[in-house]
This record gives structure tokens, sequence and C-alpha cells, in this order.
């Protein structure tokens, strides 16, 4: 706002320069008391307030470049002057106490209060004027009694009543609020005492634009303010600038600092001519005010200002100390919460298992309606969602746009459009990314609570027209004016965003651990199965040797007594050569199993229909001429895997299903396939013997066999290999039958590209 003399009528004032304006330098005050500024090492006066003239009796031009102990007097510099020397800069100001000042032959009693500004001191001189003067002994018992009344309070809204009633009491305003600033810096009044001159403004809100940031800043600082009267004429401060640097009197901490002429036709529009604020504060930064207001001009003495001011510091550090215990009280519930995810987590093999295992513990720990757990092969939903579809897409948002760590707003709306649609379930959002790499993430969400805000006038109408010009317009009703405000949820605390913080590391440290005790279970199965390799080349030798004896010296026996053995004696040697050479097909199928596991899948292009072809034909050829077959291929689709491997798995599932259905004279055996945009689904079919589902677990395991090796041959090992090959080409096996009705056997492939080369 451009500088101008306090005293003329109030300028235009420009929008942008609202919240910059300069109310900290107003080269004026309020005519109450009056101001001197001293300076150098005689503490001579440097500047002074025009009004100095009528309190001292001397001239301005008198009392400028004179020292402290001339203009005030002996008396009151041997007071004040070992104060103002130990005063530090940007420090409340300090009370000097009440001291003398000649005037005429007589002398007349002043407060006192100073404050420093590097090597400058400003005191603020006030009468004592015979307005019931108060004395520390009257003081004293109302802010005892204060005290009492507050350690006996537990509940907020009790202590701000309290207050509010205690400074009314004290002052004798007609109407004492407490007002409490939200985080956007609007305000609600949440406690008052008033009587019937002014409305009640209880539950009210005020627009921030009430309070700009630079008022706000001054609040913060000087924890008092006074304005005795709206209508006020300000005292020039003489010369306007500091003759020592040039610059602008700062009056930051100046108790008779001079108003804004906005704010000042603010208080007339509100029909308050009297008004007082006194700052309350948490943790050095601004909580609220206790603000005060008269219908008529209203003078505070010293004294009861000095108490006042007292009662908002003993205020704030009951506020304080609620709000602490509050917090430490929530940390120590969401702390156990924590170690009990943590418990669960650690128990399972995946850290997802334990977060939802117990879904009343994970919504407890947000105080949430709904939550979920979300990667990309995975999205568990808990309680009141969003559909899995829009749980996905705001992970996409969160990854792709918010890019943090741990994220909290009580009005997802506001910065994501798309969640109007689902903010019944989903206004405020917690959530915490637990991988940089992939988009895995916790979410907590709350419902939309739709708030009914009673503002104190409209705020939407700050600004009018004056001669063309636009300038600040403070309202000039204060009418209940109501709004109804949507898509909004209860707020998540600062202790729950940081205890999501604490989770997240702790989640992060679980599949860190689990990594690295799967990396040493991996390094001991690679030692495992190279052990293993060498016993099989071992056992291999080991027993086909023998075996391979017996099979020789047996049929060696039989052709060399051909014509002596009796037909019994031919059939032992039979059951002899066979029960031996059935040890070492199991060893070449043993090899086959281990080498599987460890050879290195080649992709290909891979026709199913040409494959099945090849092995049908196989299967013909071997078929005893009793049987007939009818083979029934759908069209299969042409997929990417290791073709030999393939044909494997084509083959033990063909070989099985004509083995399975060899009591029929005529079996039908189907192939076929389904396909999503995920995967190709295929199935072999045939009309034998079947089994029971209940060993259906035992099916694709080594040596698991659910028939009679006198019933039906093989070595139990052809299904194991199945179920090896497809899960290494990354699909699934499973089978359905029923004893007597076939069985259906299937397997899947993953679509898309082969791979990584494994390692």
């Amino acid at each position: 706002m451009s500088r101008r003399a306090q005293g003329d009528a109030p300028e235009s004032v420009n929008l942008a320069d609202c919240d910059v304006e300069p109310i900290h330098i107003p080269a004026s005050i309020q005519p109450r008391g009056f101001l001197l500024v001293f300076g150098g090492p005689e503490f001579k006066v440097l500047q002074a307030s025009q009004n100095a003239v009528e309190f001292l009796g001397r001239p301005l031009d008198w009392i400028l470049s004179r020292t402290l102990r001339q203009v005030l007097g002996a008396r009151a510099a041997e007071l004040i002057l070992p104060s103002l020397k130990s005063i530090s800069e940007d420090s409340n100001p300090r009370h000097l106490g009440v001291i003398p000042i000649g005037v005429e032959g007589h002398e007349e009693s002043f407060n006192a209060s100073a404050y420093a500004l590097r090597d400058v001191r400003i005191v603020e001189l006030e009468p004592l004027r015979d307005l019931s003067p108060v004395s520390f002994e009257k003081v004293y018992p109302l802010i005892d009694a204060f005290v009492a009344s507050v350690q006996a309070t537990r509940s907020v809204e009790e202590l701000n009543r309290l207050a509010a009633h205690e400074i009314r009491r004290m002052t004798g305003f007609d109407r004492v609020l407490v007002y409490r600033f939200d985080a956007d810096w609007s305000g609600t009044v949440i406690a008052e005492e008033r009587n019937e001159v002014f409305p009640s403004l209880l539950d009210h809100r005020f627009p921030a634009s009430d309070i700009p940031s630079q008022a706000r800043d001054l609040y913060r600082k000087n924890r008092i303010r006074l304005i005795a009267d709206a209508n006020y004429k300000p005292v020039p401060i003489i010369p306007a600038l500091r003759p020592d640097n040039g610059a602008p009197l700062d009056l930051t901490y100046s108790a008779l600092r001079s108003v804004s002429p906005v704010h000042l036709e603010y208080m007339r529009n509100m029909g308050t001519l009297a008004s007082m604020s006194i700052t309350l504060l948490r943790e050095g930064e601004l909580w609220g005010l206790i603000s005060c207001h008269h219908a008529k001009p209203w003078e505070v003495p010293f004294q009861i200002r000095a108490a006042c001011e007292l009662i908002g510091q003993v205020l704030s550090l009951q506020l304080e100390a609620s709000d602490h215990h509050a917090e430490f009280e929530r940390r120590i519930q969401l702390k156990s919460i924590q170690v009990k995810l943590l418990e669960r987590m650690a128990a399972e093999d995946d850290y997802r298992d334990g977060l939802v295992r117990d879904p009343e513990l994970l919504l407890g720990f947000a105080s949430a309606s709904g939550a979920a757990v979300v990667a990309a092969d995975r999205c568990t939903l808990i309680a009141e969602t969003p559909t899995e579809a829009e749980v996905r897409r705001l992970v996409e948002w969160l990854d792709g746009e918010v890019k943090k760590e741990v994220y909290s707003t009580s009005s997802l709306a506001s910065v994501l459009p798309e969640a109007e649609r689902y903010a019944g379930s989903a206004s405020g959002l917690l959530a915490i990314s637990i991988s940089k790499l992939h988009p895995s993430y916790v979410l907590w969400f709350r419902p939309e609570v739709t708030q009914t805000i009673n503002w104190a006038g409209d705020p939407r109408k700050p600004l009018s027209n004056q001669d063309d010009n636009v300038r600040i317009s403070p309202r000039k009703s204060f009418e209940k004016w109501v709004e109804t405000v949507r898509h909004t949820a209860i707020r998540f605390r600062q202790s729950e965003v940081e205890a999501a913080v604490e989770l997240r590391n702790a989640v992060i440290g679980v599949v860190l651990r689990k990594a690295e005790e799967m990396a040493e279970l991996t390094g001991e199965l690679e030692r495992s199965n190279k052990e293993l390799e060498a016993f099989s080349y071992s056992v291999s030798h080991d027993l086909r040797a023998p075996f391979r004896h017996i099979v020789g010296f047996s049929e060696l026996l039989r052709e060399s007594a051909e014509g002596r053995l009796e037909p019994d004696e031919r059939g032992y040697l039979e059951i002899i050569v066979g029960s031996a050479q059935q040890p070492g097909l199991l060893v070449d199928s043993l090899l086959a199993f281990s080498r599987m596991g460890r050879q290195q899948l080649n992709y290909h292009r891979v026709n199913m229909n040409e494959l099945v072809d090849e092995v049908v034909q196989s299967l013909t050829l071997g078929t005893k001429n009793d049987r007939e077959i009818l083979w029934r291929v759908s069209s299969l689709p042409v997929v990417l895997g290791d073709v030999m491997m393939l044909r494997q798995v084509v083959q033990n599932l063909l070989s099985n299903a004509v083995k399975f259905s060899g009591p029929q004279p005529e079996a039908v055996i189907e192939v076929g396939s389904t396909s999503d945009e995920r995967e190709d689904v295929f199935f072999v079919k045939d009309h034998g013997v079947g089994f029971d589902m209940k060993y259906v677990d035992k099916l694709f395991g080594v040596f698991q066999r659910l028939h009679r090796m006198e019933d039906f041959e093989g070595t139990g090992i052809g299904l194991a290999n199945v179920r090896r090959i497809v899960m290494r080409h990354g699909g699934r096996t499973w089978a359905q039958s029923a004893p007597g009705e076939g069985a259906t056997f299937f397997f899947t492939l993953p679509k898309g590209a082969a791979p990584l080369p494994e390692k």
C-alpha cells in the first residue's frame, strides 16, 4: 500500500497489496500514550511522537536530540536506564515499571515499556489515568483464581469458556471471543462471553482475508494489542524516517502502534469502536486469539492488560499441554497397533497377508472406514472403499503425479476431480508407498463428512469499486451466512501421518529382511542342488550297473537253459528281468526330472496344433492294434515357449490319457483351449477310469500314484514333470475328475514377451 499521512481519509487500496501492506511501519501511533526513540551511548532522542509535546510540556524541537535524562528527568533515568541497556533485540516489550516524569514543577506517573532495535531503544509511556486504577494487589487474586480454575478444568472447551469469562470480568468488554485458526487461516469462534449489546458469534467462521498474513505475523510476535477508539486520529512520528539509517521505524513490538485504516473501517462496520486481541500460541505458532469487542471507546489500564496477557499465556500453555496429552495417547495407541501389524507381517511369507489378516487392526491404525493393499499382482480391499478399478487408477495417480512416500488429504476430490464419484467412501486419503521400483501402496480411506459452516457474513464479497478503482472493502454485514461444504473428510492427525511414516519404514524393513532370508535360502538351495546333482549321478551309476548285470545274466540264463526250463521257471525269469528294468526306468526319470529344473529355456513361437499332431502320431504307432482311439483336437493357439519342454508336457498328458483309457475298446481323447487377455488355457480330456478328487493334491507330486502299478504301468514322475515345465513358463496346472467318469488336465501359458533369462 502506498504511504500517506495516517490521519487522511482512506485511499484506494489495491487487492494485490493487501497481504503486503506494511502495517508494522505505519509511521504513527495511537494517541493514548507517547513514544520516544533513543540512540547512541548517551541515549539521545532520535524520534518522538508528535503528542510528546503535550505530555512533556516541551517543544518538539527541544525534545529531539536531548538525552533521556534531560527529557524524562533524573529519577526516571535512574529507574529505566539499566533495563534499557540490557534489552535484547527482537524480544517482547519489557515493562519498565511506573516512572515519574517531572512536568512544569510537578510529577506525573507513567507506565513505561521498551523494546530494542539494534542500537536504538523504543520507549512507550502511557499515563496513569483515573480510570478505576488497578493495583497489583487487586490484579493478582484475579490471576490466581484463574490459574486455580484452569488446573481443575480438563476439557479444552471448558478452558476456552473459562478464559473468555475471566477476560470479560477483568476488562468490562461487551463481548469476548476465543477464536481458533484453521489450516487455511480462516477462523472459528469456539467460546464466547457477552452481554446483550452484541449478537452471538459462537460457532461462526471468519474468512482468512479478515486477518491477512502480515497481521498474523504481528500477532505471533506481539502478544496483546489494544485499540481504545476506532475513530482515533493517528499521531505521526517525527521525523518519519530514522535519522541514523533513513529507514521507517519498525513498530512490530509497539503497544501503541497505529492500525491499518482498512481494519478501523472493519471495526466500524462491525459496530465495534474498541477492541483488544490477546495471542494464543501453540509451540511458538499462532493457534488463535482472544478477541474483545466494545460498542463505544474503551480504555483498559496497563495492569489489566498485563494480567490479560498472562492469562493468554497460561491458556496457551494449557491448550498446548492438552493437545500434547491427546497426541501422546494417540501415539501410544498407534504404536501398539503398529507392533501387532509387524508381528503378523513377520509371521507370513508375504507381508501383505499379515497386513490384511486382521482388518479391524489395519483400519484402526488410521481411524479409517476402508483400506486397500495394492501391488501389480494383487489388490486387497477392506471394508468401505472405491472399486478395484478406481483404487488402481488412484495408485497410478499417486505413483505418476504425487510421487510421495507418504501422502494425506482430507479432500481428495479437490486434487483429483474424478474422486468426486466415490467421495462417499474416500474423501479422505492416507497413502504410503512401499516400493520405489513398482507401484505398491497401502491406502486408508475416510468417508465424506458434510459440514455446515456459519460464516460471520458472506465471505465472497471482499471488494468494491470506488471511482473505477478496486479497493479492499471490509464486510459491512456480519449476519450469519450458511455454507454447506461437501467432499471433505475428517483430517488425518499429525500423529497418524507420522505413524504412517514409521509403518512404511517398518514394512520396508520386513520386506528387506525377507529378501535377505530368501537370498540366503537361494544360496543354500544352490549348494544343495549341486550336492543333489552329484548324488544323482553317483546313484545313477551305482544302481544301473548291478541292475544291468541282473538283466543281462537273466537273459543269458534264459537263452542257455531254453529247453530245460519249465514254464513256471521261464515266468520267474521274466519277472526278474522286468523287476530289474523298473529301477533303471525310475533312475532315468529322476535324472530327467532333476535336469528339468536346471535346463535353460529357449523361447520360440510354438504351433500347438503341430506339436499335438506329432505326439498323436507317435502314440498311434505304439498303440495295440485291437484298440481304437478317437482324437478330437480343436484349433489351438500359437504360444511362446521352449518347444522341447512343451513337447514333454503334451507327450505326458496325451500318453496318460491313452493309458488310463485302456479298459475301453474305443477311447475318446479331446484336446482344446480357451484364451483371455492374460493367458491361454489348454486341456486334455479322456473318458477313462478317472480318480477321486480328494487325492488331487498328490497328483502332481513325484512318485505319487493314484492307481496300482499292476493295473497301469509308469514311474509316477510324468505329471511332476508337467507341473515343473509349466511353472517355469509362468503357467499353472490343475485337474478335474471323478471315478469312472474320466479326467481333464489343464495347463496355462502366459501371453506376451518371454520372461527374462534365468540365472
